[in-house]
């Protein structure tokens, strides 16, 4: 939330307020470079949409011709920071009594844009069409509001994972975020504004109003303004919070003396919606008025929502409207009628940025001839404010018309690569990558929210080193620090606010900062002098595995792995040993790991396995540039090749941490293979491929890879996965289940993590799997 100047008081008489202020770098963000718009204008609230490119720095790698005298300093690559050009999206919604002021902002920043046509939508597009159209000079062109909410609600669930979530509101953690289902369709879409209208949603481009009714947030509005005298909606909704239903409605037991037990009602149900109005002779105060007249709006859409979604077969039923606005009071009432109604075969699901389903779909419905839909697209947490506080007293909605301005943003970066499901997935609509949801474990989340704080010295540092010769680098440091701390900040009250709150996302959010304060690859120099060091071990490392019996060499090659894992610049714990002791190598790392038995061990079952037949593709998700992914990871990749096994290698497309890029294996390759016969024919003869995976985190989310290596995978017949290193196999996908055989390898490096999971610092995770019914 960003705060813009006190309003004026002598305006306050007017229905539009000049007089904010508005910080641009918080509020329209990259707005000079914003190509087109689009702007879904309700009852209350404004919801603007544009496309901009943003400019920023990101390291590339480039192997130096060896041959030449450009590479006497015998340097393994060149590390060239470039400024890229990508597509983002900005979301930002605010009040209509600010339209004017916003309007003129825009005018002013407004630069370079391509466009001459704003889409709009929304009831008050046409009331406000002639303001838009002097301001800005764009030609106003409206769009039908239905189709560009179907198209917004198809755009954020494909698009954002965790963005529909069931209210519980007296749980330990009210918001509970759904999978995203890679097959989003058919769905029901309850649309509450003024009125009602129940939509069944089939396809991209094919839906249907089904059914509706005039008793809406209309009705509650107006009937609440008779009732209690009270204008503003969101005021209704805060003295519906405060009431007592059961003072006005007549309950089951008003009538029965308690339970109707032969039909199933329960004393507390309602039987009458004010019907204890008719007989008492007394007032009724506001607050039990507005609550009892909330339950009886929200019953009657709640019964008709459920038999519309009964009469089409539909299990997933989603609403939105000005109705709902992350009311936690509405949530609540809704998701109970739906319960009730259904005995709990349907869910209530609500979205995370229902508010701006009409503006992304008028945005949508302008871009058509660059084919948005084609890209996969990414929200950026640097950018976007993230769901708010849904507390009455804290909504931003509640604040004093005195008070300060607040805006709500989203950001979405448009993905070089296009993002499916891993292929071996068991069931994609059930996978969860997250090990641990923080927005659950309160115990957990209070740890790593500390942890990431108290790391954040370390990381600034590092940023600072990663740029020497940059002056600025370091107040870009302080302001990439400023930013994070708030997040967290945020986070710790507000822990539903990106979705569920993971170790994943947390460490997303950082790369996201680092980011927009043009830190690309804090861990450039750190990973180039590792891999150096780590490529002269190699030909050593291969030959004394190679003199060992069949048997000892497997055991070598698996704690090679693991030893190779221990060198992880993100565990602190391992970050303190690097600083502090630079000769820290290889064998030292074999040494600190546990002994066996490990803490798991399926070592031996892994070894019997290796006496069957080769497998005939594996697929590893590998981690950790320098002496994990060279002297650990490529002698096991040796050895299943020897073996007559074909090997994907899947690594980073963008960096994090020190984990090792595609461009960067690449190169690492070729070396290797200049080196090793094995290595350099299975490259020749296509048995080793190198492929990205899409992601740019030191987490894995099967469910978000390049369609590239999906296609590999298909193509490959691939038989076995392999994911090693505590972020993509601890962190993530400790339970992901695979329709192949799979190997998940790790070494704790965090104690806090060892002793939850019964273990401690350096114990192993050998993790193999084979899904019930396959035979080897």
């Amino acid at each position: 939330m960003a705060e813009c100047g006190r309003v004026d008081s002598n305006t306050s008489g007017h229905t539009m307020d000049k007089s904010i202020t508005l910080p641009p770098d918080e509020i329209f963000r990259n707005l000079e470079n914003a190509k087109r718009f689009a702007i879904d204008i309700g009852g209350s609230l404004t919801k603007l949409a544009y496309y901009s490119t943003v400019q920023h720095k990101v390291a590339k790698v480039r192997s130096f011709d060896h041959s030449t005298k450009e590479a006497a300093s015998d340097k393994l690559y060149e590390i060239a920071v470039q400024e890229e050009v990508t597509a983002r999206l900005h979301f930002i919604k605010f009040e209509n009594a600010y339209i004017e002021t916003c309007l003129d902002f825009i005018k002013d920043h407004l630069v370079n844009t391509e466009t001459k046509v704003i889409k709009a939508t929304g009831g008050g597009a046409h009331k406000f069409k002639d303001l838009i159209e002097r301001k800005l000079g764009l030609k106003v062109d409206k769009e039908d509001e239905m189709t560009c909410l179907i198209k917004g609600c198809n755009f954020v669930l494909k698009n954002i994972p965790h963005e529909a979530f069931v209210y519980a509101r007296h749980a330990d953690s009210e918001f509970r975020f759904q999978t995203t289902n890679p097959d989003i369709f058919p769905y029901l879409l309850v649309n509450i504004g003024s009125g009602v209208s129940i939509v069944k949603v089939e396809s991209e481009d094919k839906f249907e109003r089904i059914g509706g009714s005039s008793i809406g947030g209309g009705t509650f509005w107006g009937l609440g303004a008779l009732l209690t005298k009270t204008k503003r909606f969101d005021e209704l909704l805060q003295l519906a919070s405060k009431g007592q239903h059961s003072s006005v409605d007549m309950l089951v037991k008003d009538i029965y003396g308690g339970s109707y037990a032969c039909l199933g009602l329960t004393g507390d149900l309602i039987a009458s919606s004010f019907g204890k109005s008719a007989t008492a002779d007394k007032e009724f105060s506001k607050e039990d008025m507005a609550k009892s007249l909330l339950h009886m709006i929200s019953n009657d859409i709640g019964q008709l929502a459920c038999l519309y979604a009964k009469l089409h077969n539909l299990s997933r039923v989603y609403f939105g409207g000005f109705f709902i606005r992350g009311h936690p009071v509405t949530m609540h009432t809704i998701t109970y009628s739906i319960n009730f109604f259904t005995k709990g075969e349907v869910q209530a699901l609500f979205l995370r940025h229902e508010g701006y389903l009409g503006a992304i779909g008028a945005f949508l419905k302008g871009a058509e001839e660059d084919n948005p839909n084609q890209y996969s697209w990414g929200e950026n947490y640097a950018g976007s404010s993230g769901l708010m506080s849904v507390s009455p007293d804290m909504n931003p909605m509640q604040r004093a018309r005195s008070g300060t301005f607040s805006f709500d943003m989203l950001e979405m970066d448009r993905l070089e690569r296009q993002l499916v499901n891993l292929p071996l997935l068991q069931d994609a609509s059930s996978y969860i990558p997250d090990t641990v949801d923080l927005t659950e474990d309160a115990q957990a989340r209070e740890y790593w929210l500390y942890c990431f704080e108290e790391a954040l010295d370390g990381v600034v540092n590092r940023a600072v080193a990663s740029q020497p010769d940059i002056p600025e680098a370091a107040e870009r440091a302080e302001k990439f620090r400023q930013k994070y701390r708030h997040k967290l900040q945020t986070l710790r009250h507000q822990p539903f606010a990106y979705g569920s709150l993971t170790v994943r996302s947390l460490l997303d959010t950082r790369e996201h900062c680092l980011n927009e304060f043009n830190f690309p690859d804090p861990y450039s120099k750190i990973k180039e002098r590792e891999n150096d060091v780590a490529l002269k071990y190699y030909q050593k490392a291969v030959k004394s595995l190679d003199e060992l019996s069949w048997e000892d060499r497997q055991f070598a090659i698996v704690k090679g792995v693991l030893a190779g894992n221990v060198f992880d610049w993100g565990a602190k714990a391992v970050s303190e040993v690097l600083e502090s002791n630079p000769e820290f190598g290889f064998e030292e790392a074999k040494r600190r790991l546990e002994e066996r038995p490990w803490l798991v061990d399926s070592f031996d079952q892994w070894l019997e396995r290796l006496k069957g037949p080769p497998h005939r593709c594996a697929l590893f998700f590998v981690d950790n540039s320098g002496v994990d992914i060279i002297l650990g990871v490529m002698p096991f990749v040796r050895e299943i090749l020897s073996r007559g096994t074909e090997v994907v290698l899947a690594s980073n497309s963008g960096p994090a941490l020190n984990d090792v890029t595609n461009s960067e294996l690449q190169i690492l390759t070729e070396r290797i293979a200049a080196m090793d016969p094995v290595i350099k024919s299975a490259l020749r003869e296509d048995r080793l491929t190198l492929v990205q995976s899409g992601s740019s985190s030191p987490c894995l989310d099967l469910s978000r890879l390049d369609k590239v290596l999906a296609m590999v995978v298909r193509e490959r017949q691939t038989d076995l996965v392999i994911i090693e290193g505590m972020g993509r196999a601890i962190h993530t996908n400790y339970y992901a289940m695979l329709s192949c055989e799979s190997l998940k390898m790790a070494v704790i490096k965090n104690s806090w993590l060892a002793d939850r999971l019964g273990g401690k610092l350096f114990s192993v995770v050998f993790k193999y799997e084979v899904p019930a019914g396959k035979a080897h």
